[in-house]
């Protein structure tokens, strides 16, 4: 198993959880997919996109059980990027956990394994 990445707002990841599906936040609807990221970009994206927040969460997804949907495309400094073209159905979430910010304003993500 392959594991991505997605950080979400609580609320929107509460949304989801009650539909079922994550349709997306506001800038993967405006994109046009879902963003996500590998275990080594996630830590970037968190401090890039994310910083200062402490209302996060982050799931881990099964990007085997994502299908052709997923397609791995260039990005930050020509980096692949996993983007899904599609609604994530929350099957493929392997686990989902509060992303806490430490004390240095960094957020702690602990162990990224199944």
């Amino acid at each position: 198993m392959r594991l991505i990445f997605k950080i979400v707002g609580v609320g929107e990841w509460r949304a989801a959880e009650a539909a079922e599906v994550f349709v997306g936040s506001p800038v993967d609807k405006a994109d046009g997919y879902i963003h996500f990221s590998t275990a080594e970009q996630a830590p970037q994206t968190a401090a890039k996109w994310f910083a200062g927040r402490g209302d996060l969460v982050l799931a881990a997804v099964d990007a085997n059980a994502l299908g052709s949907a997923l397609r791995w495309e260039p990005a930050r400094g020509g980096a692949l990027f996993p983007h899904l073209y599609g609604a994530l159905a929350l099957d493929a979430v392997v686990w989902a956990r509060p992303l806490p910010l430490g004390e240095d304003g960094r957020h702690r993500f602990g162990s990224l394994e199944p």
